[in-house]
């Protein structure tokens, strides 16, 4: 099933060092696949990568490493993750840029932190658009296709419905849980998303399927 646990998404991460690093406890079983996945249609692409809802910052750092010729810049609205995020930029001596806070939900477009690194190669976002209300999901899509460059990248990475169907058992009882939870949660449909990635001019590209039936869900601006 899905990565996330039903209480949301500050839950799946625990205690870690005494410097303020935060632990993902699905960092080690999904980072490879997804930084192969991103690799499969970035290629040597060069230029500026956002990530909203960087989490912990385990993420943000291993693809900053692995993904170089991208420029990344890791997001969080939570104060402790963004310390997190920092604490883990400064542990490995990443080279990915301090930690902004973003309101996905918001116009973040349109933010002075964000003016200064568009246009966008990538908007990269895991697991979020399922553990917060759909105006998280349009607010990302419709700042990706004001800040995106033409040929860049919007990517999303989490449990997915396919044509209103669930792709596992454990994923129609994640979803459950997580509507249980917030009526306004739950796990999004390729459909729905693809729909209002359109009106904002970009174009489905690819879905890839990853561990424990998450997808990657890519779009493309022309």
């Amino acid at each position: 099933m899905a990565d996330q646990p039903t209480t949301g998404h500050s839950a799946n991460f625990r205690k870690g060092k005494s410097d303020g690093r935060l632990l993902n406890a699905t960092f080690e079983r999904n980072i490879k696949p997804v930084t192969d996945g991103l690799l499969s249609f970035l290629g040597d692409a060069g230029g500026n990568a956002l990530e909203i809802g960087s989490g912990t910052g385990q993420h943000v750092c291993a693809f900053s490493a692995s993904i170089p010729n991208l420029t990344w810049t890791p997001s969080e609205p939570d104060a402790i993750h963004r310390a997190s995020i920092d604490a883990w930029r400064k542990h490995l001596n990443s080279p990915a840029r301090t930690a902004i806070g973003i309101d996905a939900a918001a116009n973040w477009a349109g933010q002075a932190a964000v003016g200064q690194i568009a246009p966008l190669t990538l908007v990269h976002s895991m697991n979020v658009i399922h553990i917060a209300p759909f105006a998280v999901a349009r607010g990302i899509i419709t700042g990706a296709g004001q800040t995106l460059q033409g040929g860049g990248f919007l990517s999303f990475y989490g449990p997915f419905k396919e044509a209103g169907r669930h792709t596992g058992e454990g994923n129609r009882q994640f979803d459950q849980g997580l509507r249980a939870d917030n009526p306004d949660w739950g796990v999004r449909d390729v459909i729905a998303v693809t729909k209002l990635a359109e009106s904002h001019g970009l174009m489905f590209h690819d879905l890839i399927e990853m561990p424990s039936n998450n997808r990657l869900l890519v779009y493309r601006r022309g």
